[in-house]
């Protein structure tokens, strides 16, 4: 009988094998590549055209006023993201539940509930900012006031986004949870901003938020819109019950957790402007939103785990638990590594886009990367956490790691600048991932780290 070999793979072949091994799956893992892969790829594309209208809004306004709008759009960012009381990461726990119990009732409540309460509880606060606003308006300065007016108007959109971003992922819908907010809304922007720009009208910081609030506005309504039609043929009708009590005793300790965090990540932009000027600010930033593609690959894990964790633990299955949890921060610290190393190479001329002056932080991104990548280590175990119901002791660790990064702050930005911030903001990650690391370690006798020994 002949025997025949069979032809060596092409390095091109073995690649499509590999690729088809990793996303073309129905198990788990390609199925979380997949999906985390999409949200990837979303944040990506977001991220140009966010770095394209952060580049074009710099040369457009010039240094002064565009620092004016990274403090005014730093504060929505950092608002907005708190102000729907931690119901878009409560959801993800919530809507399983839910559906795993079969209440379909509460679930047909909760869809509807959190998401007019959001915007009633948004509402509200953003009245009452805009008559601090309105109060503190002599101490705020002429040229910020109307920004911070208009960064109140935008709010309650916001944060509606959010909750329906929310709702979406815990569905595995990651195109209408992410598209309406990163890349209708960037793509709005810039096209608002460039048909002020070509009809003669000056750019400034108000032009500037004017334009992003309306994007927001819309770019929200619109996702509200497909949404409702998603729902509708994928939840039966019936009656509506609202456990609002039920709701907040899940999401207010979860909503801790992400307040230190938002905390954590926006207080060295906050504490530079009270230091610097805001040409200084303006270079800061643009380092941040340089390095942003590691915190993306960082966020689509988690917004692909989250709810799976809660799955998992809600039957009963330790070791399929401890798989993911493992698979998870694999694929976020190696992609990590990779982005960063590409990053840092390509820092200088990717700040010089931004304007010639913008190059002087290049130094800056090596600082930064450090607290990102040590980030990175652990992977999305803070949505372990929240979704395993440790959310309080994680809310701990946030808050001490947020108090590391303000101390470190006022020590070092009035001394060394965007460096000083840069550094605090890494020690504070660190001192974060060890704390993290030790918990999961105590509490679920999980090894959390992408590297070393297991036992």
């Amino acid at each position: 009988m002949a025997v025949t070999d069979s032809p060596p793979a092409t390095p091109l072949a073995a690649l499509k094998a590999r690729l088809a091994a990793l996303f073309g799956g129905s198990n788990e893992a390609s199925l979380t590549n997949r999906l985390a892969g999409t949200i990837f790829l979303i944040r990506v594309v977001s991220a140009g055209l966010a770095y394209g209208a952060q580049i074009l809004l710099a040369r457009w306004m010039g240094g002064s006023d565009y620092g004016i709008y990274v403090y005014v759009w730093t504060w929505v960012l950092l608002l907005g993201s708190m102000l729907d009381f931690g119901i878009s990461a409560s959801a993800q726990k919530i809507i399983p539940e839910y559906r795993a119990r079969g209440e379909l009732d509460r679930l047909r409540g909760f869809l509807s509930g959190s998401r007019w309460g959001t915007l009633a509880a948004s509402s509200v606060v953003s009245l009452l900012l805009a008559l601090l606003v309105w109060a503190l308006a002599p101490l705020i300065g002429d040229a910020t006031v109307v920004p911070l007016y208009l960064g109140c108007l935008t709010l309650p959109a916001f944060v509606v986004a959010n909750t329906q971003d929310g709702i979406a992922r815990s569905h595995d819908w990651m195109r209408l949870g992410l598209m309406p907010q990163f890349i209708i809304r960037q793509a709005l922007i810039i096209g608002f901003t460039a048909g002020l720009f070509v009809l003669g009208f000056e750019l400034g910081a108000v032009a500037a938020m004017a334009a992003s609030c309306a994007a927001v506005w819309i770019a929200m309504l619109g996702q509200m819109i497909a949404l409702n039609r998603r729902l509708a043929g994928h939840v039966p009708p019936g009656p509506r019950a609202y456990d609002v009590r039920g709701w907040l005793a899940t999401s207010l300790p979860i909503l801790l957790v992400e307040s230190f965090y938002l905390l954590l990540s926006y207080t060295d932009v906050l504490v530079l402007q009270q230091f610097s000027t805001p040409e200084e600010v303006g270079i800061y930033y643009a380092v941040v939103k340089t390095l942003a593609l590691v915190s993306f690959i960082h966020y689509a894990m988690s917004a692909t785990t989250a709810h799976r964790f809660t799955e998992y633990n809600a039957a009963g299955d330790k070791v399929r638990l401890a798989a993911y949890v493992r698979h998870a921060i694999v694929w976020t610290f190696w992609p990590s590594l990779v982005a960063t190393l590409a990053l840092l190479a390509l820092g200088e001329p990717l700040l010089w886009l931004f304007g010639p002056q913008f190059t002087s932080g290049y130094g800056i991104m090596f600082v930064a990367a450090i607290g990102l990548m040590v980030r990175a280590a652990i992977g999305p175990v803070e949505r372990l956490l929240n979704m395993l119901g440790h959310q309080h002791v994680c809310a701990l660790a946030y808050a001490l790691a947020f108090a590391v990064n303000l101390a470190l702050c006022l020590i070092l930005v009035p001394r060394f600048g965007g460096y000083g911030a840069a550094a605090a903001t890494s020690a504070a990650l660190t001192f974060e991932t060890v704390m993290l690391f030790w918990i999961v370690r105590k509490r679920l006798g999980l090894h959390v780290l992408a590297f070393g020994s297991k036992g």
